[in-house]
């Protein structure tokens, strides 16, 4: 099933390759459609606290998000 990135994400070309990086890292994990959020959620929330959200400040974050939501998962097993 073919998924839309949220407007959000898509309105910025510098945050493309990080979906595409922790898309393929997260591959086995999560499906597209969580990273594109994780994404979005560290990119507003680096807005919110420094005022500015850098490519590589939001894939750290959504990186931790993601390890977070899979531990959570792996753990409901």
């Amino acid at each position: 099933m073919p998924e839309t990135p949220s407007p959000s994400t898509t309105r910025d070309s510098r945050f493309e390759p990080v979906l595409y990086r922790l898309a393929n890292e997260f591959s086995g994990v999560h499906h597209t459609s969580t990273v594109t959020r994780c994404v979005d959620a560290a990119r507003h929330g680096a807005e919110d606290v420094t005022g500015r959200a850098t490519p590589e400040l939001v894939e750290r974050i959504a990186r931790q998000h993601l390890q977070v939501l899979a531990l959570a998962f792996a753990e409901q097993r």
